[in-house]
């Protein structure tokens, strides 16, 4: 099978996505301070293990239907759909904060391009059922840090994370 040239594009956008998260994941492993800081540098591992693992599937999928993806920086820097992650040291709360948006927003991406996905080649919606999912776990997890008991996400965070999960 030959990957159409809006499978391909929508592909691109995931693996882009997926790059992104990885590098603002390491962006704020290495720059958080605050309460729990071990256990979220930890955290933020985990996140950017999957994303570089997820990238990486993406882009020998897409290989695999020959499409050539592109995973260059200026490229990602250009087409993520993903905030740009705050320069600096940043609190453990509001990174907290950060990387679910952008969790919720890459997932976001591989919702919107779902359906099309699978109406071309079901094995590739497939990969992303699956990467949706641990993503998903993730953003819970890592946002379960902001919130107490019988708080529900949109009022234990900012209103982006909030809208960005409602979407999800």
């Amino acid at each position: 099978m030959h990957a159409s040239e809006k499978m391909a594009a929508n592909l691109q956008a995931v693996l882009v996505d997926l790059i992104d998260l990885h590098v603002q994941g390491k962006q704020a492993h290495w720059n958080i301070l605050g309460t729990n800081f071990r256990d979220l540098h930890l955290q933020l591992d985990e996140i950017v293990d999957a994303a570089r693992e997820f990238a990486d599937d993406t882009a020998e999928r897409m290989r695999a239907l020959y499409a050539v993806p592109d995973g260059r920086s200026s490229t990602v820097a250009a087409t993520s759909h993903l905030d740009q992650f705050p320069g600096g040291e940043i609190t453990t709360h509001d990174a907290i904060d950060q990387v679910t948006l952008r969790l919720y927003q890459a997932t976001g991406t591989m919702r919107d391009v779902h359906d099309e996905v699978d109406d071309e080649d079901p094995t590739t919606a497939d990969l992303l059922h699956g990467f949706i999912e641990r993503l998903e776990q993730l953003a819970w997890m890592v946002s379960a840090e902001n919130r107490a008991p019988s708080t529900p996400l949109a009022g234990a965070t900012t209103p982006a994370v909030a809208d960005a999960s409602a979407h999800a």
